[in-house]
């Protein structure tokens, strides 16, 4: 998170989605909207973007939450989700920091 400020409590995920296949890939593009709005209606979310990058197989993942018990919320729910189901095997590259 280079050159970035975080207020004081919050924590910032930052990192990659990265898909070994196309077939993965396919089904990140069809769950990524309902998993975004989602994410972003959580009470404590102040920004959640994934976004794809120049290669079909990766997305940029960039968080932030208000507080340790906002973002511990989310991951409890995403592990229960059905995104959190149908992406359990694509792997994560993610650096946490905490304001």
């Amino acid at each position: 998170m280079t050159g970035e400020t975080l207020m004081k409590g919050h924590i910032a995920l930052r990192g990659r989605l990265i898909c070994r296949t196309p077939k993965e890939a396919e089904t990140v593009r069809t769950h990524l909207p309902a998993h975004e709005a989602l994410s972003r209606a959580e009470p404590g979310c102040v920004s959640f973007e994934v976004t794809a990058t120049d290669d079909p197989l990766v997305w940029h993942v960039a968080e932030q939450f208000s507080s340790e018990e906002a973002f511990a919320a989310h991951q409890r729910r995403v592990a229960a989700s059905e995104w959190g189901l149908v992406t359990a095997g694509i792997t994560r590259e993610y650096h946490i920091t905490r304001g």
